[in-house]
């Protein structure tokens, strides 16, 4: 099985006209996954890559039967890409650019919390079920198919571990990147939930790193609701207080929360082993299963 995607789920992709939406959309095709229109207003009516196109996300939802999108809209147009999406019937959406202000993302967020649909992101890579279908930017050749499944902040650090775990022979269920912003739609506990209903996900990868106390709320949440075995990995570790590294939401403040220090000790008192290294979480998943 999978969470969020699967062969099943059709794709309008909202920026399909740019250059990183209509490289990303041939991408997802060549894939597999089942891009079925784009929207970007005022562009009604093109094609992109044999894709049709329509001014409004509401009206290529009920025109071509979307239930979710993925994002490639500048930061300045993003938030009311967003709303439009969070307005449509859609039953997912995965924003991948970076950069949207901060009090951009609080609307959003506020938005999105009155609503029934899934925000992935922004600041992300995407979300992919190997073989079935990928919303974003992963490299699609890395993953495979699998009983695994992977939540991370980190895009790069995702390739890093998946490339590890199928190296083994240790194929995924669905990896999902939630982003690195300090305001995300799904965060860790979201994902975690999903994972541990989900009956052919046996073990579940969690990549984060230094900022916020995400990390440490999965932690008592695992401790207290997660029956399925969680292996971790935190970035971040040299890190100075004060110093941003990467990610918008990857800085650590003088309260003693957000260091990997405290994430890891919050991981390993809720049973979950701790790699150092991305080849070390493949040796725990390994170990698990």
């Amino acid at each position: 099985m999978s969470v969020l995607v699967d062969e099943d789920t059709r794709v309008v992709v909202q920026g399909i006209t740019g250059g990183e939406g209509k490289f990303h959309t041939e991408q997802m095709l060549e894939y597999g996954t089942d891009v079925v229109a784009g929207a970007v207003p005022g562009k009604g009516g093109q094609e992109v890559a044999g894709v049709p196109v329509y001014d409004t996300v509401s009206r290529a939802a009920r025109e071509e039967d979307a239930d979710a999108s993925v994002l490639f809209v500048p930061p300045a147009f993003a938030a009311d890409a967003l709303f439009e999406a969070l307005d449509a019937p859609l039953d997912l959406v995965v924003a991948i650019t970076e950069g949207i202000p901060t009090q951009d993302m609080s609307r959003v967020y506020r938005r999105q919390q009155e609503t029934d649909t899934y925000l992935v992101g922004p600041n992300c890579p995407g979300v992919i079920t190997p073989g079935e279908a990928k919303l974003g930017i992963l490299p699609g050749n890395i993953f495979s198919g699998g009983s695994v499944g992977l939540i991370s902040r980190s895009g790069t650090l995702t390739y890093q571990v998946v490339d590890n775990l199928t190296e083994r022979g240790l194929g995924q269920s669905t990896a999902i990147g939630i982003g690195g912003d300090p305001i995300i739609g799904t965060d860790f506990i979201d994902a975690l939930e999903l994972f541990n209903a989900d009956s052919e996900t046996d073990a579940v990868v969690m990549c984060g790193e230094i900022g916020g106390e995400d990390e440490e709320d999965a932690a008592a949440y695992i401790d207290q609701h997660v029956d399925t075995p969680v292996v971790g990995f935190i970035a971040g570790r040299t890190a100075p207080p004060g110093k941003r590294m990467g990610h918008a939401g990857a800085i650590v403040s003088g309260s003693g929360t957000g260091t990997a220090e405290s994430k890891i000790n919050a991981l390993e008192a809720a049973g979950v082993p701790v790699g150092d290294t991305p080849e070390e979480v493949a040796d725990n998943v390994s170990d698990l299963l």
